[in-house]
């Protein structure tokens, strides 16, 4: 792809204050793409803003709780009104609560399915509205929902959450279905990223170890690279590329996937 491959486009990136989110928002400004971050953390948020302003690309903060309709209404018309358009959304932000199916409690298995599934259908919502013909932005685009490797592997203590990315995998495959039926010109794919050491990533590893399930932080990294036919794990680079990828003209032909960024391990 051409180093400006998203010139022109605007973008709204969901979680974007920090790790992945943060990852992929750059990734698209550097591809040439306006930037809207969206977080509940206000300061991280702002501030992720402002390091790819630094870099001279236009960007805004947007306060998003993803899980409250009326806020994505409004976070989807503040993108449209500072960036000119909207026709890219990175449906990023997302909660792993780790637990063995025997300790769930239903309270946390409730607030990641509101997280990760309400809020990633909210944002396909608004999306929808935004960017079909008629909308306020009307030109259609492309919407990248981030799923999980949890969702094509058996691995424990994270049955909740795999369950949570499954059902972005489902809603991803139908809303293609929907939004090409009904022309509304959006194309709509989901990435399943493999582990990585962010702040997410090295939690579930602690979390791992107290539950019993292994000695080590170590050993439960080294599990999972031990599934992992490339050897080591995911790092953000990998998941931007790849959103990128999806987002841009490249991809013109290729609506309702899920697309593996796992080094092989959930073949």
């Amino acid at each position: 792809m051409s180093g400006k491959s998203l010139e022109g486009r605007t973008a709204l990136v969901t979680g974007g204050a920090r790790g992945i989110g943060a990852a992929i928002a750059q990734a698209l400004a550097k591809a040439g793409a306006a930037i809207m971050i969206a977080d509940i953390l206000e300061d991280a948020g702002s501030a992720s803003a402002a390091a790819i302003a630094k870099e001279g690309v236009k960007t805004g903060f947007a306060k998003l709780d993803v899980t409250d309709d009326a806020q994505w209404e409004r976070a989807v018309a503040q993108t449209v009104a500072t960036l000119g358009g909207y026709d890219i959304l990175i449906n990023n932000a997302g909660i792993e609560i780790t637990s063995l199916v025997s300790e769930v409690r239903a309270e946390d298995a409730r607030r990641m399915c509101d997280v990760n599934i309400v809020g990633t259908v909210l944002g396909m919502k608004h999306a929808f509205r935004a960017m079909r013909p008629g909308g306020p932005a009307g030109k259609g685009g492309a919407v990248v929902n981030i799923a999980s490797v949890a969702a094509t592997i058996a691995f424990p203590s994270i049955a909740v959450y795999s369950g949570t990315k499954s059902a972005v995998d489902r809603m991803t495959r139908v809303a293609a279905m929907e939004a090409g039926k009904l022309g509304y010109g959006v194309r709509v794919n989901c990435i399943y990223p493999g582990l990585i050491p962010t702040d997410m990533g090295l939690q579930l590893a602690n979390d791992i170890v107290k539950i019993g399930l292994a000695p080590d932080v170590n050993a439960a990294v080294g599990s999972v690279v031990e599934q992992t036919p490339l050897a080591r794990l995911a790092e953000v680079s990998d998941i931007a590329d790849a959103a990128v990828f999806l987002c841009s003209n490249e991809a013109r032909f290729i609506t309702g996937i899920g697309l593996p960024v796992d080094g092989g391990m959930g073949m």
